[in-house]
């Protein structure tokens, strides 16, 4: 109960003050006018209200990435807590706040353009492509796993939903913003909301009535519980699995939707860094939630190599605390809230080729132009399994990751600031992706090599390019290249 209810108080002090620190550091100033008011063409670049795009950036960002995250990060122990709070705070709410208001500054440009302003043309040409690719997947995912939940809930067949949740999301990245978007995702974002503050209550409550057993983070429970220890490492492990509760590049591609309509540069804080403060507070919840449930991290473990899987676990966990009702709110989190990230998935990839090709997208047929393409590739690519999918989607992350944070010490170094904020976290994912690709299972993506190189090949990696990096940064001093 301690660690659980120091690890949501931890994160609302980040918000409260890192968050303020990071807002003043990067130089936020009411004076300045948002492309929201100066681009406004009432499609893309249209002012909502804060509350309302920080629910839409809340559910753009989340989904099912806290949800289902922090389950298989629970799995690992107690130790999971830390990657939450130290990843949330100073590493993922601080790499949202900082693309996000960089895209705000630069006319709500997509993520490849911002790097490509901070890294050069390269590394924009590459973004373009892997940004559009780990887009494709979350959004091909996020049809594959709501229409499989639907086909078993209703027995209708998976193609019929298929054609169902494409066609929502064809209406969703072509009409303007405040249309669908902005006008059903209050509720679902309620909806998520409230599962995960019903979820919470029931762990206080339960806790205290000692109906349930909290492990608690202490030297004892300071080790890796995964079923397979020696071949799921902590390092690196545990910092793919859990991405959204702590960070995720994905989120640096939903930003400038959001950074298109902000009408203010003071509400970059609570949107940007306050979205990614509570995605990290429903991931401390349902991380929480599943060790509980299942009587600490052994039994998690047990119970999903029984076969259960996070979808099984959090409608039993909702159905079991929540009664009927939190049935119906776990049918609405586990089927819907992926749609809140799937159509902006497409909506992103349809903005970054139109930043690319200088492509207007207020007529109606350009948006056509770009989007068919889209989703005929999404359409075949969702005959490819989920589970196939969904394994190249954690890495890609992390590594999209890794390049916004060095685009963004890129630039505090351009405008001789110390970078040391973004450069830091930049230098530790490069070492986590590195020891990834050599350490995980073949199945997870990885080459499954000697721990002992995957270690010595991501420290060596991770410090050359922080040392290209800070050649880079002096050569950059001082530019001001936005």
């Amino acid at each position: 109960m301690i660690t659980f209810l120091i690890s949501i108080c931890a994160l609302i002090l980040g918000y409260l003050f890192y968050g303020k620190f990071l807002d003043k550091f990067f130089g936020a100033s009411e004076k300045n006018t948002t492309p929201a008011i100066s681009n406004a063409d009432g499609i893309d670049y249209k002012e909502l209200k804060p509350w309302r795009i920080f629910i839409i950036q809340f559910l753009n960002i989340a989904g099912l990435g806290p949800i289902f995250g922090a389950i298989l990060g629970a799995a690992y122990g107690p130790m999971a807590y830390i990657w939450i709070i130290v990843g949330c705070i100073f590493m993922g709410a601080a790499h949202d706040y900082t693309s996000g208001m960089l895209s705000l500054r630069m006319n709500g440009s997509s993520l490849p353009n911002i790097t490509g302003r901070f890294l050069g043309k390269t590394i924009k040409n590459f973004m373009i492509f892997f940004t559009a690719f780990l887009l494709m997947a979350v959004g091909a995912s996020f049809v594959n796993g709501p229409a499989s939940l639907l086909e078993t809930l209703t027995g209708w067949d998976f193609k019929i939903w298929l054609y169902i949740i494409f066609a929502y999301y064809i209406i969703a990245t072509l009409l303007p913003i405040d249309k669908i978007i902005g006008k059903i995702y209050p509720f679902m974002g309620a909806a998520l909301l409230f599962m995960a503050l019903g979820i919470g209550i029931m762990l206080i409550t339960k806790g205290i009535g000692k109906e349930l057993t909290l492990v608690e983070l202490t030297p004892e429970t300071f080790r890796n519980y995964h079923n397979s220890p020696d071949i799921y490492k902590i390092v690196p492990m545990l910092f793919i699995v859990i991405s959204c509760g702590a960070i995720s590049g994905f989120h640096a591609t939903q930003s400038p939707m959001m950074a298109r309509c902000m009408g203010n540069e003071k509400y970059g804080r609570p949107i940007f860094y306050g979205a990614m403060i509570a995605e990290g507070i429903v991931a401390s919840i349902w991380a929480t939630a599943a060790m509980a449930y299942f009587n600490g991290p052994d039994g998690l473990n047990a119970a999903a190599a029984a076969g259960q899987t996070p979808p099984i676990i959090v409608n039993a966990i909702c159905n079991s605390w929540l009664g009927k009702f939190g049935a119906i709110i776990a049918i609405i989190g586990v089927v819907i809230c992926p749609l809140t990230s799937g159509d902006t998935a497409f909506r992103s990839m349809r903005l970054i080729f139109a930043d690319a090709f200088k492509y207007s997208q207020k007529p109606i047929k350009n948006r056509l132009v770009i989007s068919i393409p889209i989703f005929i590739a999404a359409f075949i690519l969702c005959q490819v399994k989920f589970s196939t999918i969904w394994n190249y989607v954690g890495i890609g992350n992390q590594m999209l990751a890794t390049f916004t944070l060095w685009a963004c010490a890129a630039y505090f170094a351009s405008v001789k600031k110390p970078h040391w904020l973004m450069s830091l976290p930049a230098t530790f994912l490069t070492y986590i992706c590195t020891c990834y690709f050599l350490m995980a299972p073949y199945k997870d993506g990885g080459l499954f090599l000697s721990h002992c190189i995957g270690y010595a090949a991501g420290t060596v990696t991770a410090i050359a390019v922080l040392l290209i990096f800070l050649f880079y940064a002096k050569k950059i001093r001082g530019t001001d290249m936005i």
